[in-house]
C-alpha cells in the first residue's frame, strides 16, 4: 500500500499554478466539489498520501483548493504575541532572575492559539506581502509576594474583562461593525469554519466591548474585524508588530515587534520544515529560523538579549480529521549581555507522548546559571543534564493547563536579590487554561497598501466567508499567478527581489529593519487608538 502511494505521480489541475523555481514536483489536490467535513477529510487524506516520502513539504509546490483553507492570511496567523501584556512585562523587574521567570512565562503563553483553537491552514504568503498590527494592553499588576504570578488585567478568567463575543477565532475575538444586524452577524459567524466556541469560566463576568468602526470597508469582509482591540485607557501600553515575506522558495518571513514604553523588542525569522511520518505531520524550524530574539534596550535589563529556541511539534489525528498538536524536544532560553553578574539559562523539556492512550502534554524545566567561558552548558538540553548545583528554580505541569514552579534548595542565596525562601513551596507560574488570546488591532482596509495581507487576500476571504469556494479558488490562483508573472519579469530583467521592510541578509536569524521598516513600525506605534477615534467622531 505504501509503495503504491509513494510511486503515485501527483496530478496537476489545468488551473494550478506552475512554479518552475520550486524544488521537486508539484503536490496538488483537486477540488472534490464536496465542501462538507467528509469531503474535506477525503482531500486531506489524498494530500497525506501524496506527501509520504517528501523530505520537506514546506519547500514544495503545493496547490490546495480554497475550501481547505481558513479565511485568514498566513502572516497574520503566525506571530508570538498572543499575550502581548506578558511580553511587555519582561522588563518590569529589577532582578535578572525575575526577568528570566517572566521570559519563561511569556514563552508558555506566546502560542495560546494552538491551545484554545483548532489547527488550521491559512493562505500561503506571497513574496513581498506584509502585515502590521498593534495591541493596546493594560500593564500587569503584581502581588507583594514575588513568588506569586502577576495579575493580568485583560482576557483572563480571574478578571471581569471578557472578549466581545463567546464565539471567537482560535486567537482573536469577533467584532462586527456598529449597526450590523444580528441576522447578518450570524451569517458571517457561521461562514467562518475556524471559529470555535470558547466557554467562559465560572469566574468570568462577560461584558460586551465597543465594536470597531471601519466605515469605509466594503463587501462581506468589511463588516468583520478579525481581532479588534478594546479602547485604550491612559495606562495602556502599545506593542506594535511588523512582518514581511522575504523569500518564496523556501517560504521565509521576517518579523519585528516593539514596545517602547517598556524598552523591549522582539525579532526573528519564521521558516518551518514539515514532513509526514506515518499519520503525523512533523513540524520543525527551518534552516533560517534560529529562534526568537528578545532585546531589552533600556530600563533595569538594558543590554540583555534572550534567545528562545523552537521545539519540534507534531500535528496528530490527520486521518481522523481531529487535529491536535503535541510538542517534543526542548526549548532553550539563554540570556546574554546586560550588566554582567551570573548568567541565566532555562531548559523547557516537553515530555514524549505515549503511543497508547491520551496525550498528557506534560512539561518540566529548570532555570540555572551557566559559565560563558565553559561551553559545556550548550549540551544541557534536558533537565537531567543540568547539575543540581547550578539549578535555581524548577517548574513542571501541563503546557495546555497549569504550570507551577519553586526555588530549589541547592541554589546559592546570593544568586538573586529576590526575597524568596530557598526550597520554597510550589506556586503557580501560569495557568494557560485561564487565559485567552488578546486580539490585535488592524488598520481598516482603505488605509492598507495593496500587498498588505488583509487587503491582498480580501477577495479570497470574503468569498470563503460566504462559502463561495469556487470563486475563492479562482481569486487565490489569480494572486499566485500574479506572483509568478512578477518573478518571471524579474528573471527576464536579471533583477533580484529585495525586501521592502527588512534587510536582505537574514542568515544570522536576526532580521534588521530598513528605513522603510522603521517608518512603518513607527506609524503603527502612532496609529490612533480606538478611544481617540471615538472622541474625534463625537466631536464631529
Amino acid at each position: 500500500m505504501v509503495d503504491t502511494v509513494v510511486a503515485d505521480t501527483p496530478t496537476v489541475p489545468e488551473d494550478a499554478v506552475v512554479d518552475d523555481d520550486a524544488p521537486g514536483p508539484a503536490i496538488s489536490v483537486p477540488d472534490s466539489g464536496d465542501t462538507g467535513e467528509v469531503g474535506k477529510l477525503r482531500m486531506i487524506v489524498q494530500l497525506v498520501k501524496k506527501s509520504l516520502g517528501v523530505k520537506d513539504i514546506a519547500a514544495m509546490r503545493l496547490s490546495l483548493p480554497a475550501s481547505l483553507l481558513e479565511p485568514l492570511p498566513n502572516l497574520e496567523y503566525w506571530h508570538y504575541l498572543d499575550r502581548p501584556d506578558l511580553f511587555a512585562a519582561i522588563n518590569d523587574h529589577d532582578d535578572p532572575f525575575e526577568r528570566m521567570v517572566a521570559v519563561v512565562r511569556f514563552t508558555f503563553t506566546k502560542d495560546l492559539k494552538f491551545i484554545h483553537g483548532k489547527v488550521c491552514k491559512p493562505y500561503n504568503s506571497v513574496l513581498g506581502e506584509h502585515f502590521r498590527s498593534h495591541w493596546d494592553v493594560p500593564p500587569v499588576h503584581y502581588s507583594s509576594d514575588p513568588a506569586k504570578r502577576p495579575i493580568l488585567r485583560t482576557h483572563a478568567t480571574h478578571t471581569h474583562s471578557a472578549p466581545a463575543s463567546t464565539t471567537a477565532l482560535p486567537f482573536e475575538t469577533l467584532s462586527v461593525k456598529s449597526g450590523h444586524s444580528e441576522s447578518s452577524f450570524k451569517s458571517i459567524r457561521n461562514g467562518l469554519s475556524l471559529f470555535t466556541k470558547i466557554k467562559p469560566g465560572p469566574s468570568i463576568t462577560p461584558t460586551p466591548e465597543e465594536p470597531v468602526v471601519d466605515e469605509a470597508l466594503s463587501g462581506s469582509m468589511s463588516n468583520l474585524s478579525l481581532g479588534s482591540g478594546e479602547a485604550r485607557s491612559s495606562d495602556h501600553i502599545r506593542v506594535a508588530y511588523l512582518t514581511e515575506q522575504v523569500s518564496h522558495h523556501p517560504p521565509v518571513s521576517a518579523y519585528y515587534a516593539s514596545c517602547p514604553a517598556r524598552s523591549i523588542e522582539m525579532k526573528g525569522i519564521d521558516q518551518i520544515s514539515s514532513k509526514v511520518s506515518g499519520t503525523t505531520l512533523r513540524v520543525a524550524p527551518g534552516s533560517f529560523n534560529k529562534g526568537i530574539f528578545i532585546d531589552i534596550t533600556g530600563g533595569p535589563g538594558e543590554g540583555e538579549r534572550y534567545h528562545i529556541t523552537h521545539p519540534v511539534a507534531n500535528v496528530n489525528g490527520i486521518l481522523r480529521g481531529n487535529f491536535y498538536i503535541t510538542v517534543a524536544d526542548s526549548t532553550i532560553i539563554t540570556c546574554t549581555g546586560g550588566s554582567g553578574g551570573q548568567r541565566l539559562r532555562a531548559v523547557i523539556e516537553y515530555k514524549e507522548e505515549s503511543w497508547i492512550g491520551k496525550a498528557h502534554f506534560l512539561v518540566e524545566g529548570v532555570i540555572h546559571t551557566y559559565d560563558e567561558d565553559d561551553t559545556e552548558f550548550e549540551q544541557w538540553t534536558k533537565v537531567k543534564h543540568v547539575p543540581q548545583s547550578y539549578v535555581l528554580a524548577h517548574f513542571e505541569g501541563c503546557w495546555r493547563g497549569q504550570i507551577r514552579w519553586r526555588r530549589t534548595g541547592s541554589a546559592s542565596a546570593s544568586c538573586s536579590s529576590v526575597s524568596l525562601p530557598i526550597a520554597s513551596e510550589y506556586e503557580t507560574l501560569v495557568d494557560l487554561s485561564a487565559l485567552q488570546v488578546v486580539p490585535k488591532v488592524v488598520r481598516p482596509l482603505q488605509k492598507q497598501l495593496p500587498n498588505e495581507s488583509r487587503k491582498l487576500w480580501d477577495n479570497v476571504t470574503s468569498r470563503l466567508v460566504n462559502k463561495e469556494y469556487s470563486d475563492a479558488t479562482k481569486h487565490k490562483l489569480a494572486i499566485e499567478q500574479r506572483q509568478r508573472d512578477e518573478a518571471s519579469e524579474r528573471k527576464r530583467k536579471g533583477e533580484e527581489f529585495v525586501p521592502h521592510y527588512f534587510e536582505k541578509d537574514i542568515s544570522s536569524g536576526v532580521p534588521i529593519l530598513t528605513a522603510e521598516g522603521w517608518r512603518a513600525l513607527e506609524e503603527e506605534l502612532q496609529e490612533s487608538s480606538l478611544i481617540e477615534h471615538d472622541q474625534r467622531r463625537s466631536a464631529s
